[in-house]
């Protein structure tokens, strides 16, 4: 039997109640150290802006592509990650997109204008695009498709702790420092990434008394996965699918970056982006489905549980990542809150996703993970509409129960839906999956983002001494979008019955 086979085997044989491997979790936590730069940076800057815009003695439009600079250069390096991960290894990879990240990280932190904090910050964008979708490829290759669901308490960890630590940690500092600071934290998780990476993981291909456990015992080292070829095959760089898929994905994210901070869709620095971006997009699909070894491999979405974990990542945008842009929001509008203020707000949202970490985890591959989203999504929606209801003065502490609730709902959905996308899968397959869900993650979060923000600006336009009119809108807009992700999540596959490895019906 060959190695693809078993691999194959492994991938899709039902999820036991074994124990996980020792070297699979000390693989996991290797690699979440370096990714929580990443999330802590995402949830800081966000609270960030209109400071960033003040200090920088800029407008808010220009401010903006602090984040949206960002958010394309996401867009650019995602699809980059599956050659890179063929071409270089995936610890030489993983290295390489810390140390990118480090570098834009202390670039912004000594930005001298806003054109440069935002260079910088897509020099950031860069590393954290290959970052993401590289940890997700290793850590489940390495689980060789067993007991996914407590795995992905591992693999969910960075982004269960972000929206705790992430909002907190940056309204602290804007509050109390220079906001060059926000940037010198993400240092530390760099720093000590790269160090246990290149002490612990191994070259791919590498036997046990390699580089990469260099000093230690064989138990020692934890074990990645051979995701590149032997030397002798180094795989070329698909540039015409590189030229049309990343320019694709930016020019969508960036006309709905465009739509989110503007007064709608119905203008040109939204329409132009998007139909360029569709038009690349569908040219990009059509020349992958003729290629045999396209950049990204299009035809996974045959299988049920990348289009079902795909559709619903995009949607969940609407529910979930909306949401977000609009819970600090509502705490500074309406409430009147500081940055600092609206952040502590927000930790019960983080502490109920947390929760659910402990809870989700372990019954997504008894349950399978169709019947877990469906309820993190009713969850979700059911707590979001005491937001739709609250006034300035509506008391603090119901909000923050129902924000426990919220966030367990939130921490119910984001790990089952991870899961599914990984369902049968061999290790030549799980990177272009983790493209796939990562980039339907990013647009429909942007999407879901735009479309909120340009509900809330609506109503903020035609009831401006009453925002929190406005801010109802919204939040039963997104609590009507998660009700419609419940109905979605019927797609998704069920807990696995057989050995064949079909998903349940």
């Amino acid at each position: 039997m060959t190695a693809a086979t078993t691999t194959a085997a492994a991938a899709t044989e039902p999820e036991g109640g074994g124990k996980l491997d020792p070297a699979v979790v000390k693989t996991a936590l290797i690699l979440i150290v370096g990714a929580m730069a990443v999330v802590f940076d995402t949830t800081i800057v966000s609270v960030a802006l209109r400071t960033l815009s003040v200090k920088l003695d800029t407008s808010v439009s220009t401010i903006q592509w602090v984040a949206t600079g960002y958010l394309l250069a996401l867009g650019i390096a995602v699809p980059l990650s599956t050659w890179g991960l063929q071409r270089f290894g995936g610890k030489r990879l993983w290295m390489f997109s810390l140390a990118v990240f480090l570098v834009g990280s202390v670039g912004a932190s000594l930005a001298w204008n806003v054109g440069a904090l935002i260079g910088w910050r897509v020099v950031q964008g860069i590393g954290g695009g290959l970052m993401l979708p590289v940890m997700t490829t290793l850590i489940f290759q390495a689980a060789g498709g067993k007991s996914l669901g407590r795995l992905v308490t591992y693999v969910a960890l960075p982004a269960l702790l972000g929206p705790i630590l992430g909002p907190v940690i940056g309204g602290a500092i804007l509050t109390h420092l220079s906001w060059r600071y926000m940037f010198w934290v993400n240092v530390p998780f760099c720093v000590v990434g790269m160090l246990l990476a290149w002490r612990y993981l191994k070259i791919d291909g590498e036997g046990s008394g390699g580089a990469g456990a260099s000093g230690g015992s064989q138990e020692a080292a934890a074990t990645v996965p051979a995701a590149a070829p032997t030397a002798a095959v180094k795989p070329k760089l698909d540039v015409f699918g590189l030229a049309l898929l990343a320019p694709g994905t930016s020019a969508v994210l960036l006309g709905l970056a465009n739509a989110g901070t503007g007064s709608g869709f119905g203008h040109a620095n939204v329409i132009i982006p998007l139909v360029i971006g569709v038009v690349l997009l569908v040219a990009f699909v059509g020349y992958a489905l003729r290629k045999s070894s396209p950049l990204v491999e299009i035809r996974l979405l045959a299988k049920r549980s990348v289009a079902s974990s795909s559709s619903v990542l995009f949607f969940s945008g609407f529910s979930l990542y909306g949401a977000m842009l609009l819970m600090p929001l509502y705490y500074q509008e309406v409430r009147g809150a500081t940055a600092l203020s609206a952040g502590l707000m927000l930790v019960p949202q983080g502490v109920g996703t947390l929760l659910s970490r402990t809870v989700a985890g372990g019954v997504i591959d008894r349950f399978g993970a169709r019947v877990i989203a469906s309820a993190g999504f009713a969850v979700v929606a059911l707590a979001t509409i005491p937001f739709a209801l609250a006034g300035p003065h509506t008391n603090e502490w119901q909000l923050a129960a129902w924000m426990v609730v919220r966030g367990f709902g939130l921490g119910a959905v984001t790990m089952p839906v991870m899961v599914a996308g990984y369902v049968g899968l061999t290790k030549q397959e799980i990177p272009h999956s983790s493209v796939l869900t990562r980039t339907a993650q990013q647009i429909g979060g942007s999407f879901g983002t735009a479309v909120l923000a340009v509900i809330l600006q609506g109503g903020i336009a035609a009831h401006p001494t009453a925002p929190a009119n406005a801010f109802h809108a919204a939040f039963w807009w997104s609590a009507g979008f998660s009700a419609v992700a419940v109905l979605l999540s019927v797609t998704l596959p069920g807990v696995a019955r057989t050995p064949s490895g079909r998903d349940g019906a």
